[in-house]
């Protein structure tokens, strides 16, 4: 065992010292940074090491974003964005057009009718129905399926793929360096001429996407559940998926509502990462962006969380493996202290040396994984500091919580050691090198910080805020945050009773049961 630690200390170390040999100054030749006179962000980082290249599209506007009555159109858009455009996707884009404004006709009929709270026709409603469904038809029949991802994949692209978040959307894919014209090409049109084509066939993959991951899943049913019960005002409470009433509702005139109000250029960066130079790469890259046009900067003032003064809890009764999570109220990614709370998460979590699994898992046996991680469910507002631990048979999610909140008074009353303090420093120094090790990742870091801070360079201060804290500063927040009254718990008990029949006597209201 101490063979290992050495080893494990011994290459921390190495990592740490090539991403201090990563540094600014290093950075500053390789990274050139434009913003176009339409507001969109360009960044173009120079990584001569194979022929390939790797993007990374970030959009400032995630579920957060999304309307009263229309949550999980973020997410709805983001599937859109890869159904191709005027001229990529169809067989007649003259025809197609004029065919998928009926089928928009159609729907809002087909909804006037539907919710009607008095007075509702149902055989006119039927009436409706079907003639927006053949209108769907109709306009179907000029789709080519699939098309801009095949596009991709037959020249060279890998790893396509895009999510949305809480925050943001976000878009990536890799290719060979000779389509590096394609790809700019390719990613600016389906932002300048997006077609909602096969609307209503893909929203309905987003409502099996919900089914499956949520509603038939006793842990995505929990999470959303203790994530609506912990803010109780901030959109952060509405799932990214969205609700399935709404689901079942909005349309794609509602998404392309979306897309001009979010989908603007100066809320947009663009980072692209690889074996390029940028005095040749960036005139390309402006030709093609620089089409976006120029539209207002959208309002991102949201419902501010009043503060938390009682213990919140939700309780799903199910024949399931029992869970348990609490998560606490913090700043958002701008406080003075979140590299502090990046040192508790990576003290509490990071690796077999970390605090909950040196307890909860190999010392008392008690569970089969836990962890304490900051960030939850996004960083841009106010959010979660959640601690999680899966029991294992035998033993409750009681049990969780009174082991997790032991590890917690530990923090709050007693220092940590020297050698812990160090190694958090150490991984904070490795991990930026991991994160820096490859096109993909090169990519998202500088785009990401360039977005949240105004300037990728935040990437490297984020490793000097953490040499910065000090074991008082980790005693002080633990204080001043894990409280009672500042916590919301979510546990899953089990009904089959080889679970958690105990958890549910920390107190708080039943909110959920078997669904």
């Amino acid at each position: 065992m101490k063979h290992r630690t050495l080893r494990i200390a011994l290459s921390l170390f190495l990592l740490s010292a090539m991403a201090l040999a990563q540094n600014v100054a290093s950075f500053e030749k390789r990274i050139t940074v434009k913003t176009l006179p339409n507001g969109l962000t360009l960044m173009v980082c120079e990584r001569p090491e194979a022929p390939v290249f790797s993007f990374y599209t970030m959009v400032d506007a995630g579920s957060v974003q999304d309307p009263m009555g229309a949550t999980g159109l973020a997410h709805m858009f983001e599937h859109m964005a890869f159904k191709g455009t005027d001229k990529i996707g169809t067989t007649d884009y003259a025809a197609e057009k004029p065919a998928l404004e009926k089928v928009e006709v159609a729907y809002a009929a087909y909804i006037a009718e539907r919710d009607k709270t008095v007075g509702r026709d149902e055989a006119k409603l039927k009436q409706l129905e079907k003639a927006w469904k053949d209108a769907i038809t109709e306009a179907d029949k000029y789709v080519v399926p699939n098309a801009f991802g095949k596009l991709v994949e037959q020249n060279g692209g890998e790893d396509m793929n895009a999510s949305t978040s809480y925050d943001l959307t976000e878009y990536h894919y890799s290719l060979p360096v000779n389509r590096l014209e394609l790809w700019a090409y390719l990613e600016s049109e389906r932002f300048l001429h997006p077609v909602l084509r096969e609307f209503y066939k893909e929203r309905n993959v987003v409502i099996e996407e919900r089914r499956m991951r949520t509603d038939s899943s006793p842990f995505g049913r929990l999470l959303e559940q203790f994530t609506e019960e912990a803010f109780a005002a901030h959109p952060y409470h509405r799932p990214t998926v969205g609700w399935m009433s709404d689901l079942n509702s909005f349309s794609a005139t509602d998404a392309q509502k979306f897309f001009d109000k979010y989908y603007v250029p100066s809320n947009m960066v663009v980072a692209v990462a690889g074996d390029i130079k940028a005095a040749e790469a960036l005139p390309i890259l402006e030709k093609y962006f620089s089409r976006l046009p120029t539209r207002p900067q959208p309002d991102e003032i949201t419902t501010t969380e009043p503060p938390q003064n009682s213990e919140r809890k939700v309780v799903l009764k199910d024949r399931a493996q029992p869970i348990y999570i609490e998560g606490y109220h913090r700043p958002d990614y701008r406080s003075k202290d979140d590299a502090v709370f990046d040192a508790i998460s990576d003290l509490m979590s990071e690796g077999r040396t970390s605090r909950l699994y040196r307890s909860l898992v190999r010392d008392k046996k008690i569970a089969s994984f836990s962890e304490g991680l900051t960030g939850y469910p996004g960083i841009k507002y106010p959010h979660l500091f959640a601690f999680l631990a899966v029991p294992l048979p035998g033993h409750t999610t009681q049990e969780m919580g009174d082991a997790i909140h032991a590890e917690i008074e530990k923090l709050k009353k007693e220092d940590i050691t020297d050698e812990e303090l160090k190694m958090i420093k150490t991984r904070s120094k490795a991990n930026l090198i991991r994160g820096l090790a490859d096109n993909e990742g090169l990519a998202t870091q500088i785009a990401t910080y360039q977005t949240r801070y105004g300037d990728w360079r935040e990437l490297f201060k984020s490793v000097d805020r953490i040499d910065q804290v000090t074991k008082a500063d980790i005693r002080r927040v633990a204080n001043e945050v894990f409280v009672d009254t500042n916590r919301t718990v979510g546990v899953i008990e089990n009904l089959g009773g080889g679970g958690a029949p105990g958890g549910g006597d920390q107190g708080g209201s039943d909110q959920g049961g078997a669904q």
